[in-house]
């Protein structure tokens, strides 16, 4: 498909939600089937959905909770970061990352990214590596896998934990292995706009059963195991609180809506597979730079078609073109402004974007547009109609 052979409108009736869910009746059914059980909470489908996602990532066992930022926060508690630890990670990243570093009482370190790949570098890496290093958090970004292998030796070497953020890999391979099982923990995203939503949701996996285990307690007020089940039809349970835990959990009305989607989600993967080559089929002689191709060996997630529009390369600013993509009613979005932008982590740790060049220049420039399998031939049509008049200085 292209957008030659296809008729464009003049201009779109109603705007184009960027990064819509695509969610099908069985979801909706399997939702309705909770809400008619009066079973809101934590209950038996969250533990059917964390049965299927183990399972797709061909893992023994998954812990479900409230949303990948807890996921991250969990896993760090569960390595015991302690105040004063450093957890680096990428400053090409949402808020989240460095917030669930903070929440656990770690000092957030920020290795800048690859021009190409906009993955943490593990070059800048091994630069910020100090005596007060824990762990290493790669954010797999827009489901473009960071390179496991050298992570993984610096780990190794410096016997650090390594926490993959996985908000935008669930479908990610890398050298024949699924993201979020090559750390020691992966942290996962069902939010609205992710490959697979529940509105709202995580999952984290672990190599160590007992860590995994412990992050289940935590998620849900530190009650020890299984304690969602004291209000079954087996008879009311009593419950003990092992540790100070916190309200994390996962709803059986979030599950709900995620149980079907996981056995579409190749499908929904072929068709964001096919989305990205049209994009870069259709945008090839524009003057924006384009994503960089997925790399051998390895399986894109598909989960953001981003391009980088600046005044000197497309003869309009980012921000203008934002604006003027709006005024065609196309959602588009923002991944991201580096952390180092935003004032409260520069009162707080003194950061500057410049401190990070490659993150803060990607930053500054990068557009996400629409993206998802629910897009229409008609849609994409209008997306790129929109894009190459847009850029016309």
């Amino acid at each position: 498909m292209t957008t030659e052979n296809n008729k464009v409108r003049a201009s779109r009736e109603e705007f184009l939600v960027f990064g819509q869910p695509d969610i099908q009746q069985e979801d909706i059914d399997e939702l309705l089937d909770s809400v008619r059980k009066n079973w809101l909470g934590t209950g038996p489908k969250a533990a059917e959905f964390e049965r299927r996602f183990a399972a797709y990532k061909g893992v023994e066992s998954a812990a479900a909770v409230y949303s990948c930022t807890a996921a991250l926060q969990l896993a760090m508690i569960a390595i015991d970061i302690q105040p004063g630890d450093e957890v680096i990670t990428s400053p090409l990243t949402f808020c989240a990352t460095v917030n669930a570093i903070v929440h656990a009482g770690g000092v957030p370190v920020l290795a800048d990214i690859e021009p190409g790949s906009m993955n943490i570098s593990p070059q800048e890496i091994e630069k910020k590596l100090s005596p007060r290093t824990r762990a290493i958090v790669p954010v797999h970004f827009a489901g473009r896998p960071c390179d496991m292998d050298w992570i993984m030796r610096i780990a190794e070497d410096r016997n650090l934990k390594v926490i993959e953020d996985c908000a935008h890999a669930i479908e990610t391979e890398y050298h024949g292995k699924k993201a979020g099982t090559l750390g020691h923990f992966g942290c996962f995203s069902f939010y609205a706009t992710k490959n697979l939503a529940t509105g709202e949701g995580g999952m984290v996996l672990a190599k160590n059963r007992e860590d995994l285990d412990r992050i289940r307690v935590l998620a849900l007020h530190g009650m020890n195991k299984d304690a969602w089940k004291r209000f079954s039809d087996a008879g009311y349970k009593h419950y003990q609180v092992v540790e100070c835990g916190f309200k994390y959990n996962m709803m059986d009305i979030q599950a709900s809506l995620g149980i079907h989607q996981i056995a579409r989600i190749g499908k929904m993967w072929e068709r964001r597979k096919e989305l990205w080559s049209i994009y870069r089929d259709e945008l090839a002689s524009c003057n924006v730079t384009l994503p960089a191709m997925p790399d051998p060996d390895t399986i894109h997630g598909y989960h953001l078609f981003t391009i980088l529009v600046s005044k000197q390369k497309s003869g309009i600013d980012r921000d203008e073109f934002l604006v003027r993509m709006g005024q065609k009613k196309i959602g588009v979005g923002v991944h991201y402004l580096s952390v180092a932008e935003h004032p409260v982590y520069q009162e707080m740790f003194g950061w500057q974007p410049e401190m990070w060049p490659v993150s803060c220049e990607v930053g500054r420039t990068t557009v996400s547009l629409p993206f998802s399998p629910k897009l229409t031939d008609a849609d994409v049509a209008d997306v790129m109609h929109a894009v190459k008049t847009s850029l016309i200085p």
